[in-house]
């Protein structure tokens, strides 16, 4: 089987520091594949690497079965990437920024106007065409970076952090086109610190921290393995609760003024829990990805 992504002991070091330590994976196609991790787990030194941004220390990644090394100008041709910064052209016009670029991938002037039009209307910018980028607000500009790396219609698009700093119905917009590209079998490979939106988005994924792969799989997958179906949470809980919690076999985490207990009968344990020991402040809910996300990498800030 040939994947349209092949990553095998990648390692990037910055001046002795380890930012990627030998990290394996691979992207079928069609699928939706996403990188998760706190700041300084090496998503974006991983993206980097793979559409040729940064050069690889050791290892190898194929594109299309190509390596990077030698097959550069081919991989490039094929591949569409939506980097974190709106790093559009302030000088030019909405339609500008799409004519222009897509001439890097030598396409004919009228190819590229009829391409720029089809992806403006695509997300629903055409009646912006000709304002200026610094017209545009935060939402329009990440829809414009989006369109612009589906220029040359690629087989895989990279993105990087896509809806970082969107309000939530910019978000949401930037979702539905991308679960329409989707719907129409291109490849993606997706970094985000939203949880909501890799478990929407992503097909698998793997959870990176301090260079290293903690886990790989379905989202759906990964929450009932790591943290069970349901999350009780208990603020500001009792002793007695805590030596009864203490006292079982239960998988829980006590950050002192709260206590967050994970399992696959939450329903039964939660109403033994606030019948006997705590009447308020006691909440049931369904466990998430963010839940697998803060158990594996931890809870305090990172820089």
């Amino acid at each position: 089987m040939q994947y349209v992504l092949e990553v095998e002991s990648l390692k990037k070091t910055f001046d002795g520091f380890v930012a990627v330590d030998g990290i394996s994976f691979r992207v079928s196609h069609g699928e939706c594949f996403g990188i998760l991790g706190p700041n300084g787990a090496g998503k974006t030194s991983t993206i980097r690497m793979i559409y040729g941004f940064s050069p690889i220390t050791s290892g190898n990644i194929k594109v299309f079965g190509l390596s990077i090394s030698q097959g550069w100008r081919t991989i490039k041709s094929r591949i569409g990437v939506c980097q974190q910064d709106n790093n559009l052209d302030p000088d030019l016009t909405v339609l500008q920024n799409l004519e222009i670029f897509a001439r890097y991938f030598d396409m004919p002037k009228d190819q590229a106007l009829h391409r720029a039009d089809q992806l403006l209307k695509f997300i629903a910018l055409d009646n912006r065409k000709n304002s200026t980028v610094t017209d545009l607000s935060g939402g329009m500009m990440r829809r414009l970076v989006l369109a612009r790396a589906l220029i040359n219609n690629p087989d895989l698009l990279i993105l990087d952090e896509p809806t970082t700093g969107l309000d939530p119905q910019s978000r949401h917009q930037v979702w539905n086109k991308l679960e329409d590209l989707r719907a129409k079998g291109l490849s993606v490979l997706l970094t985000t610190h939203y949880m909501e939106e890799a478990s929407r988005l992503c097909d698998r994924l793997v959870i990176m921290d301090r260079g290293r792969i903690l886990v790989e799989g379905k989202p759906m997958d990964l929450i009932k393995e790591h943290v069970g179906q349901d999350v009780i949470e208990v603020a500001e809980p009792g002793d007695e609760l805590q030596k009864y919690i203490r006292s079982g076999s239960m998988v829980y985490e006590d950050l002192g003024h709260r206590l967050i207990i994970y399992g696959h009968e939450g329903e039964k344990l939660f109403r033994t829990i606030s019948d006997e020991y705590c009447k308020e402040g006691c909440i049931l809910r369904m466990a998430t990805l963010e839940d697998v996300f803060l158990k594996l990498t931890g809870r305090e800030l990172r820089e």
